[in-house]
């Protein structure tokens, strides 16, 4: 089987990044992330060698059919169009796991009986028998996933998860422990596998169960994690290439053996004698039992190991959701962070923990914080250059000393970062705003943004200053801002580099858009599943507004099989989402090359490149949209099914002459233009951000028209409903 077939790898959250790398390195095409997973193609040797190669998914799943499935008869008459018959033996057995549901399907166990039943139909149509339900390593699982009243049904070619590498039996752990591949992944964004590759040592001083040290183990001997199992879901399966994977299996084996002989010093050490034993077990049973020395040992006595290089300290140590509150077990990480700088000098270091104040207890300064989700635990793990010098600088005996207003300040973004953050861990909202203005004496707008990518568990900060009026005193205003720069930097725990301020005047025309800073720094970031570049310095904004996230989603959701022109398009986010949610087609029409420069980066970094469905127009917008306007009343250009028309408030360009664009003053003219551009049911998503926007309806006669700005304004920006306007216009 040499044809391209389609597939979804899961994985732990925060793990896609990585695990999109790891795929592509595979030989997996077309590899994109989404939630919890990465969706790739290739030919069914690619999916073997990632069943076999993986480190980091938890399953890999071979896409075989799509869908609707509102209810369930929709769910039976598609399942039964599947030629079952070629997948699974007429007397084998079968599972079918369950995920979502839709409006008609509410109850996965029900889910799986109707689409059982459907399978075992088809195939006693074909062959007169019908294979039998066992959950037991059955002979093909199959796996169901309900969204937006459609079912993705796939070939699970794991089996059995794939974090089940073959070295632990079910009782063989320690307590609490790492999913193999979640420590896999802790490894990687800790950088083992570049230390390794110079020869570096590691150690695990808390090792519980060895699980770190083995897949420490496993990534530097090139030992592929899959290699000691012994059952994989498509054994069964009827499409099985058991020749593709044996060939695969040989050349695993050759690697291992001359991976295991160039292994580097491997250490861990535990206070527990029954977390030992497991651990030199199952490090034996890996076939590195010689290769890991393991032993009994407090923490107050941890060395480095003699004759090792310097290397990596990777530990996941007790903390407070499973062995007490933070306070108390703030002396463990203060030991930990003492030995480590006592004996340790040079190393790198990386610590997994829930909580912040139990990694500044170590002392050490952070250069980096990686979220990755243990099961529904969000944790982070903490990177650090151990060194004398790089004591955390903020660890003091008393805290600074703030002014009375600065507390209050500190207070306030405390509590709205600590109220946010669990609404944008829940909905997976990586950049949000924390503050805005609460407090009158200080008239700043902060941002949030966690890095992702090159950048991922770097956290940055964007204020923005609201220029004070004249009576306002020059040095209690500077004073003020001073205060709250440093308290964003220590309340939010960034890095002070990594704050960025603007002193926001108020602007008119392109000054907005205009640079501001010359530094260059650009962040990648995550939203709704996809990459965009941010820039919080050379500009006053920075290539993402926020209080547009539900406004993009709406645009990804209408664009399905849809032709999209995105007019006045800035940095091209809407045209990235158009085209994530299966837009066939998209138009991204902006005057400057640079944001248009910066539009084509950020759809590369989403798989979207150049080509037929996706062209970008630099021109005056209402140039170009009254030119193409008059090209499709001509015959001589294509309708739309969907435009997204955010225009600025205000604008003046060389290229406008003496013409001027006001968005209150010319919104008919504009919408109408778009709306011409439109085919029969054709929709235009009309935004705008001047607060004082009012929408000429008797001017717009003829239009059905939806103001859906109460609908469109985040949580973050529920203290500003105005924040921006946004309309949906349909033709009556």
């Amino acid at each position: 089987m040499t044809h391209t077939l389609r597939y979804a790898a899961t994985c732990p959250k925060g793990v896609e990044h990585l695990l999109a790398l790891e795929l592509g390195a595979l030989g997996a095409a077309d590899v994109r992330e989404t939630r919890a997973a990465v969706t790739f193609t290739g030919p069914l040797e690619t999916a073997y060698r990632a069943c076999l190669w993986s480190r980091l998914a938890s399953r890999v799943l071979l896409t075989l059919a799509e869908f609707p499935a509102a209810s369930a008869e929709e769910l039976y008459e598609g399942m039964s169009t599947v030629a079952w018959e070629e997948h699974i033996p007429a007397e084998g057995t079968l599972a079918i796991d369950v995920n979502g549901t839709t409006s008609g399907l509410t109850h996965t166990r029900f889910t799986a009986q109707k689409a059982k039943d459907a399978v075992v139909d088809r195939i006693r149509e074909h062959s007169g028998m019908r294979p039998s339900v066992s959950f037991e390593r059955p002979d093909v699982r199959l796996n169901i996933r309900l969204h937006k009243e459609r079912a993705t049904v796939s070939l699970d070619l794991s089996g059995e998860p794939l974090h089940q590498r073959g070295y632990r039996t079910p009782g063989e752990q320690a307590e609490a422990p790492l999913k193999e591949n979640l420590a896999a992944a802790v490894l990687v964004r800790a950088g083992w596998p570049e230390i390794a590759g110079a020869g570096g040592a590691l150690v695990d001083p808390m090792c519980g169960s060895g699980t770190l040290l083995i897949e420490g183990a496993m990534i530097a001997a090139d030992t592929a994690p899959g290699l000691l199992r012994e059952h994989w879901g498509f054994g069964g399966w009827l499409g099985h290439d058991e020749d593709a994977w044996h060939a695969l299996l040989d050349e695993a084996d050759g690697r291992a053996e001359v991976g295991r002989e160039r292994l580097m010093t491997i250490a861990g050490r535990d206070r527990d004698h029954a977390a030992v034993a497991i651990a030199r077990t199952c490090a034996k049973r890996a076939g590195f039992g010689s290769a890991i020395a393991i032993d009994t040992g407090e923490l107050s006595t941890l060395t480095a190991p003699e004759g090792g290089a310097p290397g990596l300290i990777v530990t996941n140590p007790p903390y407070g959701v499973r062995l007490g509150e933070a306070d108390t077990l703030s002396p463990l990480y203060a030991e930990l962070g003492a030995r480590l700088l006592a004996e340790f000098d040079g190393w790198e270091a990386a610590v997994l923990t829930n909580d912040d104040a139990l990694a500044r207890a170590t002392g050490l300064r952070s250069h980096a914080a990686h979220t990755l989700y243990n099961g529904a635990i969000e944790t982070k793990l903490y990177r650090f250059n151990v060194s004398s010098r790089g004591v955390r600088a903020e660890v003091r005996q008393a805290p600074v000393a703030r002014s009375q207003g600065a507390e209050m300040f500190a207070n306030r973004l405390r509590k709205n970062a600590r109220h946010l953050g669990k609404w944008a861990r829940r909905e997976n909202v990586t950049c949000y705003r924390v503050y805005d203005a609460d407090l009158p004496e200080y008239a700043v707008a902060v941002d949030l943004y966690q890095g992702s990518g090159a950048d991922g568990g770097r956290r940055f900060a964007h204020v923005a200053e609201y220029a004070p009026p004249a009576t306002v005193d020059p040095e209690a205003a500077r004073t003020r801002l001073a205060e709250a720069v440093e308290a964003v930097a220590d309340v939010l725990e960034i890095a002070p580099e990594d704050v960025a301020l603007k002193v926001r005047l108020r602007q008119r025309g392109s000054a907005q858009y205009e640079r501001q800073a010359e530094r260059g720094q650009w962040v990648e970031v995550a939203e709704g599943g996809l990459r965009f570049l941010v820039n919080l310095h050379d500009y006053l904004d920075t290539g993402l507004f926020l209080d547009h996230r539900p406004v993009r989603e709406m645009v990804r959701e209408m664009a399905a099989g849809k032709r999209v022109c995105n007019l006045f398009a800035y940095t091209g986010a809407a045209s990235v989402y158009a085209h994530a949610g299966g837009a066939k087609y998209v138009a991204t029409v902006d005057l400057s090359a640079t944001y248009l420069d910066w539009a084509k980066r950020s759809m590369a970094l989403n798989g979207f490149g150049d080509g037929p469905t996706n062209r970008i127009f630099r021109s005056d917008v209402l140039r170009w949209l009254a030119d193409e306007r008059r090209r499709i009343e001509e015959g001589r250009a294509r309708r739309y099914g969907l435009v997204f028309c955010d225009p600025p408030t205000f604008s003046r360009s060389k290229s406008m002459g003496e013409r001027t664009f006001d968005v209150q003053r010319d919104h008919v003219g504009i919408i109408d233009d778009a709306v011409a551009l439109l085919e029969p049911g054709g929709t235009l998503v009309f935004s705008t951000n001047l607060r004082t926007f009012t929408l000429d309806a008797a001017a717009l006669s003829g239009l059905v028209i939806e103001d859906v700005s109460e609908s469109t304004i985040p949580p973050d920006f529920a203290r500003n409903p105005r924040i921006h306007r946004c309309f949906v216009i349909r033709r009556g």
